[in-house]
């Protein structure tokens, strides 16, 4: 498995815009949306978003002269990448698993419970 690494503040900031997007978005796009928040030059944001694509984080096709991206991965694939690494590299999973389920909210703890018990073959209240 290769190194994930969280997103720098401004790549964080394009795959929000990305995530949110109903569709493929151009560069420009993003910019503009990005403006409402912060001063960037167009080359930056195709900077990153260039990157993103080198990443495997974003797909794009060429409309034109431009490119227009959408994200390869949800939210939600990414975050349970991050996870997943995360228990690899706690030395211990088990024990990293333990310390992540006592820091989750009864609603977390409950959202677990309910996609353990859809998981076919995976019973979470049975005693090991």
């Amino acid at each position: 498995m290769s190194v994930l690494r969280p997103f720098g503040e401004l790549e964080s900031a394009v795959m929000d815009r990305m995530w949110a997007a109903n569709g493929p978005v151009s560069v420009r796009e993003v910019l503009d949306d990005l403006r409402g928040d912060r001063t960037l030059a167009y080359t930056t944001v195709m900077t990153v978003m260039d990157n993103l694509y080198r990443k495997g984080w974003l797909t794009r096709e060429r409309e034109g002269r431009a490119y227009r991206y959408r994200p390869s991965a949800s939210r939600e694939v990414h975050a349970a990448r991050l996870m997943s690494q995360a228990f690899t590299e706690g030395g211990d999973p088990a024990a990293t698993l333990v310390h992540f389920i006592e820091a989750m909210s009864p609603d977390e703890a409950a959202a677990l419970r309910q996609a353990l018990s859809e998981q076919p073959g995976v019973d979470p209240g049975a005693e090991q």
